[in-house]
């Protein structure tokens, strides 16, 4: 017993030192939070050197691999390699075209939205515009203004005559396909899930359970269809039929998105919020080409030179240990009810 209560005590004292030392972290970083530093930058990665230092790589290890001679030739080997990539970077790209690439991967509220307003504004400030932009997307979807704002950013491409083909290795349902169709061209993984033209909005109430023990809820609004359906308060049919009349609205706004960006799809036939995978999605006319992005990129890069483009945020250390706190709470949340319910529509 004396054992275990020693053990305790440590447990404790070990558990205050730890949270001392995070809240003065967190002190001194809210502090110096308010110096004049930019929140964020482009990083700018040079694919197509990134591309041929890693073929160089793999031709020196096999031709080693292949040689019976296992020292001399190897150093060899190895100094025709460091030599051939400094003669490369001294040498300037004989590539006469230019492509971007960018990435983006969605969660329910588009958090990766500021990000890409970044990037795109930062391609249409280039003085040499690219011959093609690549969009790396995955999505879901989620909440409809969020992607609303997401999907208007990659349309600033389109309406610079920037031409844009969005990759989709994995996901881009709902609104990550509002996001897909305002490129010139959606190239789908073989097993990629598209589509999901489709609203949901799912609110739980618990006015009845409330009743039951007496509670009262009031309500006041200014404004008949200021709130349809509540939470705590009753719902009426009224309410409910406004609510409904809010999301129909909503998915006629999807469909007329998509319809003039994508004129030749039959939007009947694919807009109940069914999803399809890549190679029905391409039957169904969703997309234009089954690939991966990988593909994609080692073709560009034959005649073109390749540069991603990435917006990093600089956040304090206080605002990263919340983040990455709150980020694990979410996941465990969402493990549970598999997606968040929540008082907002969604794509």
């Amino acid at each position: 017993m004396e054992f275990i209560a020693d053990y305790g005590l440590f447990l404790l004292e070990t558990l205050t030192i730890v949270l001392a030392v995070i809240l003065v972290i967190a002190a001194s970083s809210k502090i110096s939070g308010g110096s004049e530093d930019p929140k964020g930058a482009i990083k700018i990665t040079d694919l197509s050197k990134k591309f041929a230092d890693q073929s160089k790589q793999v031709s020196v290890s096999v031709e080693a691999a292949l040689a019976d001679e296992k020292g001399s030739l190897l150093e060899r080997l190895k100094k025709r390699f460091r030599k051939s990539s400094r003669d490369d970077s001294e040498k300037p790209s004989k590539k006469e075209k230019l492509a971007v690439v960018i990435e983006f991967k969605g969660d329910m509220k588009a958090s990766q939205v500021a990000g890409l307003r970044e990037e795109v504004s930062a391609i249409l400030a280039m003085e040499r515009k690219p011959d093609q932009v690549v969009l790396k997307l995955t999505s879901p979807g989620g909440l409809v203004h969020t992607y609303g704002l997401a999907s208007s950013q990659l349309s600033r491409l389109r309406d610079a005559n920037i031409p844009l083909c969005a990759c989709v290795d994995t996901v881009a349902a709902s609104g990550g396909y509002m996001m897909a169709v305002c490129a010139d061209r959606i190239i789908s993984a073989p097993f990629a899930v598209l589509g999901s033209i489709g609203v949901v909005a799912q609110i739980p109430n618990i006015n009845r359970f409330l009743k039951n023990r007496d509670v009262d809820v009031e309500l006041h609004t200014a404004g008949t269809n200021k709130r349809t359906l509540t939470l705590l308060g009753e719902n009426t049919p009224e309410g409910r039929k406004k609510f409904k009349e809010d999301l129909e609205q909503t998915h006629a706004l999807f469909k007329s998105w998509i319809a003039e960006r994508r004129p030749d799809l039959d939007l009947e036939a694919v807009a109940d919020g069914s999803i399809f995978y890549g190679t029905d999605a391409l039957a169904k006319g969703l997309c234009d080409e089954i690939a991966t992005s990988d593909d994609v990129l080692m073709t560009l890069d034959v005649d073109h030179h390749l540069f991603a483009l990435k917006w990093v945020e600089k956040k304090t250390l206080a605002a990263r240990l919340g983040r990455d706190a709150s980020a694990a709470v979410v996941d465990q949340v969402d493990n549970y009810i598999n997606r968040t319910n929540q008082d907002f529509t969604r794509l």
